[in-house]
């Protein structure tokens, strides 16, 4: 299998997969037709989820993993006073979110060895990031890490096994080294009970899995 971190950072693959991506989440009937279709889910669900960004109070340190072209930079609330903090494995991706939000901290690093001291996040949230990395339980442990005691780790991602139209797709983009390796939803209770997380939710719609969790004090 192709090395997904390694893919994700080719310009050309960021121009033709990765916009595509980026335009259907500009596009929420485009994004909810795509994903009831192959996903069997409620993508609806996930721009609902990220309405949290609005609701955090002046002085959150917010961090976004993978943050992509910045479908959720877009929801902060005009004046509202958060430090944010993007970060992306591509730097072309980051080059377009840079573009649209010049006035958010974007980094350029890898979800499972970011720069950031312990417990220096109140949220961090990861929107289809997990199934595009070599190894999501290094992935959520890194994002644990990085939380505050208490703090909230939310997002979603598309887990094997629950349908056999989704698994094949995810087989394609695997093949093409869109995908990593993902998991099962029994995988995924694993990551966050190890990395110390609480789950509050975790559960399906279709064959995307909607986290919600928080660091145990």
């Amino acid at each position: 299998m192709p090395d997904v971190s390694r893919v994700w950072q080719r310009p050309f693959f960021v121009r033709t997969v990765g916009s595509s991506y980026e335009w259907a989440m500009q596009r929420p009937r485009v994004a909810a037709g795509f994903g009831r279709v192959v996903m069997g889910a409620d993508v609806g669900r996930i721009y609902r989820a990220m309405a949290v960004v609005a609701e955090m109070p002046d002085g959150t340190d917010i961090l976004d993993v993978p943050c992509g072209g910045g479908a959720v930079i877009s929801r902060i609330r005009p004046g509202q006073r958060v430090r944010y903090v993007g970060v992306d494995v591509s730097a072309a991706m980051l080059d377009r979110a840079r573009a649209r939000y010049g006035d958010v901290e974007l980094v350029k690093a890898s979800i499972d060895r970011m720069p950031f001291a312990d417990n220096e996040f109140d949220l961090c949230l990861c929107f289809n990031g997990l199934h595009c990395v070599p190894d999501p339980g290094a992935a959520v442990a890194e994002m644990a890490r990085c939380l505050r005691p208490g703090g909230r780790l939310l997002g979603e991602f598309a887990v094997r096994g629950q349908l056999a139209r989704s698994d094949a797709y995810m087989s394609v983009l695997r093949a093409a080294g869109a995908f990593g390796p993902a998991g099962t939803i029994r995988d995924a209770r694993r990551w966050f009970t190890e990395a110390g997380l609480a789950l509050d939710a975790l559960d399906c719609t279709g064959a995307i899995a909607h986290f919600d969790a928080r660091l145990r004090e």
